[in-house]
């Protein structure tokens, strides 16, 4: 792939076992709250480790966990299409002059 593609972040076929490890959730368990799990894929970065660690925080903070079978849960949404997109990066910034004390 030419850089222009190279450098785009996509979603994946799901999240690594180090990932998950970090967060603190089991594979067995991942999967059974609708989280998809890739054995094969290995974490380069510390920073991509974290970001999708946080991820991960951020989906378990939301998920509602139903009782199979208890009658007296309140009623719960259920979302539909993408649950938790990646966030754009920024723009470039515009290019400007450089000050004296970046001259240094």
């Amino acid at each position: 792939p030419t850089f222009k593609y190279n450098t785009k972040q996509r979603l994946g076929r799901g999240f690594s076992l180090d990932e998950l490890k970090e967060a603190g959730i089991s594979r067995k368990k991942a999967l059974s709250i609708g989280i998809c799990v890739d054995h094969r894929r290995r974490n380069r970065s510390v920073e991509s480790l974290q970001a999708n660690v946080q991820r991960l925080n951020e989906y378990k903070s939301k998920l509602v966990v139903l009782k199979k079978g208890a009658t007296d849960q309140p009623p719960v949404a259920q979302l539909v299409g993408t649950i938790q997109p990646l966030q754009k990066p920024e723009l470039r910034t515009r290019a400007r002059a450089i000050t004296e004390e970046e001259k240094k």
